[in-house]
């Protein structure tokens, strides 16, 4: 991909999904946009020559093999640098055939384009400086997002929040960092530039900001991904039935029978703008079955693993006292004691009396519920929802990449092996490494470090056109 960018050649690819239509978009970007739509492409009204048409305007017209019609289109015309790629480019708006969409690619590749690689339309935006590789990536984020707050999240990051943050952190450093090398230049004259409290303070203020960054991937990573909820209880208290009310259809299979479920059931759905991945788990109990308590081992992985915990209780079976035992047991599974537990009681429709003990339910903050008649559902929804946005900092800047999160870890590293130069008073160009160090690794998240390797597997992962 980076040879054929070098060339400066001219590219070529459906926008659209492919699969029939009402309309689809070809995107053309390249020195010769303009040349090679003017051989296939006469508009009804205008100027003859889209090199002729002012930026940001749209002609009607329709495209010709020679003397055969194959479509009437629209073009958008974007002219360098004011267009996504930042090069000269045209979006054709088509009749959204297969057919037609193959017709004109094939018209295009015949006149001088070439059809495009994955993200390679992106790829050349960020070479030319229209956005920096961490709003490159939030691009694809925005394309897969699939709730209110994934989408939010990476809008937030392609506008530039997180670059912004980064580049802050990188330019404080650069400054010390160029006041060290002046001091290596004077090494003989026993000179400090630097005052070095003022640096140690600066470092501890970065060191903290990045260790927030790097929290705030716990938030990130579920808003991108969806927030993980492990629906567990005991056999028979009706977990499985909750989960198919909750995604209203029959995913899981409810029976009766002790043990059903073996291993986790997955599926995700949008509440509030915010996705949910609940994650039906294996009955809790002591059993001889092999593959059955494989399956309780999993349940206490995706107890570890889930960022909300909803403890499903039979309100016929289950007193107060064991649900306590139960949730003290959790904790031992748990390597986050702040994960939010909510207790569903479970049955209520086969309830005749409230029981003596309803009191302590209450006071442990339990959901009633009868999943089997689809009753206070969306209480256990309104709860979720609630327990989330108490969590989400408007104004905080997240990270959502795991890319960008292995690279502030490796700054975090190397600012405090700084500290620890400074601390033992090693030499200033020790020092300096380390500091080179950190700044390489701000460096790669917004690309002012890269390497093709990098580029390449960032941009091959996003959509044929983008």
């Amino acid at each position: 991909m980076l040879n054929n960018l070098i060339k400066n050649d001219t590219i070529c690819a459906p926008a659209t999904a492919p699969g029939s239509a009402a309309i689809s978009v070809i995107r053309v970007s390249g020195p010769q946009t303009f040349s090679i739509m003017d051989t296939i492409f006469q508009a009804f009204n205008g100027p003859k020559s889209l090199h002729d048409a002012a930026g940001y305007t749209v002609h009607f017209g329709k495209i010709l093999d020679k003397t055969h019609l194959i479509d009437e289109v629209l073009v958008s015309v974007f002219k360098s640098p004011k267009s996504y790629t930042g090069e000269d480019s045209t979006e054709i708006s088509c009749h959204g055939s297969g057919y037609i969409v193959q017709q004109i690619i094939d018209l295009l590749q015949n006149n001088g384009c070439r059809y495009a690689e994955a993200g390679e339309f992106t790829m050349r935006a960020f070479f030319n400086g229209k956005f920096d590789l961490s709003q490159a990536e939030a691009v694809a984020d925005l394309i897969a997002s699939n709730s209110k707050a994934s989408h939010q999240l990476a809008l937030q990051q392609m506008r530039g929040g997180f670059s912004s943050k980064i580049k802050e952190l990188r330019k404080e450093l650069v400054d010390f960092a160029s006041l060290l090398e002046l001091e290596l230049d004077f090494s003989e004259e026993d000179v400090e530039f630097a005052d070095r409290s003022k640096f140690m303070k600066l470092l501890q203020n970065i060191e903290k900001e990045v260790n927030q960054l790097i929290e705030s991937f716990k938030l990130g990573n579920v808003m991108k991904h969806g927030i993980p909820v492990a629906i567990v209880g005991k056999p028979n208290a009706g977990k499985s039935t909750l989960l198919n009310q909750i995604l209203r259809e029959e995913k899981a299979i409810v029976s009766e029978i002790p043990g059903t479920t073996r291993d986790a059931i997955e599926d995700t759905i949008v509440i509030d703008g915010i996705a949910f991945r609940f994650i039906d788990t294996a009955g809790l109990r002591t059993s001889t079955d092999t593959i059955e308590n494989m399956g309780i081992e999993r349940t206490y992985e995706k107890i570890k693993q889930a960022q909300v915990v909803l403890y499903v209780c039979d309100l016929t079976q289950c007193q107060p006292d064991d649900l306590k035992t139960d949730l003290l047991d959790f904790q031992d599974h748990m390597a986050d004691k702040n994960k939010q537990f909510i207790i569903i009681g479970n049955k209520i429709d086969e309830l005749t009396e409230l029981p003596a003990h309803f009191s302590e339910y209450v006071d442990l903050e339990t959901i009633f519920i009868s999943a089997k008649r689809n009753e206070n559902i969306h209480l256990i929804a309104d709860k979720l929802v609630q327990a989330v946005k108490q969590n989400q900092v408007s104004d905080q800047t997240i990270v959502s990449n795991a890319r960008h999160l292995e690279a502030l870890y490796r700054v975090s590293e190397s600012i405090e092996q700084v500290k620890e130069g400074f601390d033992q008073q090693i030499p200033t160009d020790l020092i300096a490494i380390d500091l080179k160090q950190a700044l390489h690794y701000l460096g790669e998240i917004t690309g002012h470090v890269a390497n093709n390797e990098i580029l390449a597997n960032i941009f091959g992962k996003f959509c044929i056109g983008k």
